[in-house]
């Protein structure tokens, strides 16, 4: 039986596990474009600085972490530098004719589903607890995801998230700046 839920610190191990078999430099161009990737590979201690602040969502099937999503907060962005940039991109992004870092929001770290729990829903139920556990703290969720990622991208305009924004970065990827807005800011 699967059970979504809070983080506990126990869990982070786990995250990095399932987050290592989803690692784009490790997966054939067919994968990635049937099944999607994670970019980042985070380290236990940056899972642990990011959890001090606020928990991520997991889907659990028992112990196991079938499911996750991420949650950062504007506190993270000077525990782990590779964030800077992208923080600090956000003085420079609109939204609703103001800058996004005038706004409250979180950023949604990573979302992964293990391959073996994928197409059951997880996905959206995951994004569901993470809505429900932050909408009262944050006025939206934001995050980046790379255009040639379009099973992430379908999955996050499906349940709401729209492109606020897009660039291309240092290396040549372009990537889709995206909000899931939780108020009504028009």
């Amino acid at each position: 039986m699967i059970t979504i839920t809070t983080s506990s610190s126990k869990d982070l191990k786990g995250i990095l596990e399932l987050q290592r078999q989803n690692l784009k430099q490790d997966l054939t161009p067919e994968q990635i474009k049937a099944q999607g990737f994670v970019t980042v590979s985070h380290s236990l201690d940056d899972l642990e600085k990011m959890h001090g602040y606020e928990p991520n969502i997991v889907a659990k099937d028992g112990d196991a972490i079938a499911a996750y999503v991420l949650a950062m907060t504007d506190q993270s962005k000077n525990d782990i530098p590779r964030l800077v940039e992208m923080y600090e991109s956000f003085d420079d992004i609109s939204y609703h004719g103001k800058p996004v870092s005038d706004y409250h929001y979180i950023v949604v770290g990573q979302v992964c589903v293990g391959y073996d729990y994928r197409g059951k829903g997880l996905f959206d139920e995951c994004y569901k607890a993470y809505k429900d556990c932050f909408k009262d703290r944050y006025d939206f969720a934001i995050t980046e995801i790379a255009s040639i990622n379009l099973r992430s991208m379908n999955a996050h305009k499906r349940i709401g998230f729209e492109v606020i924004h897009t660039y291309t970065d240092s290396s040549s990827v372009e990537w889709n700046v995206v909000v899931w807005d939780w108020n009504d800011f028009n």
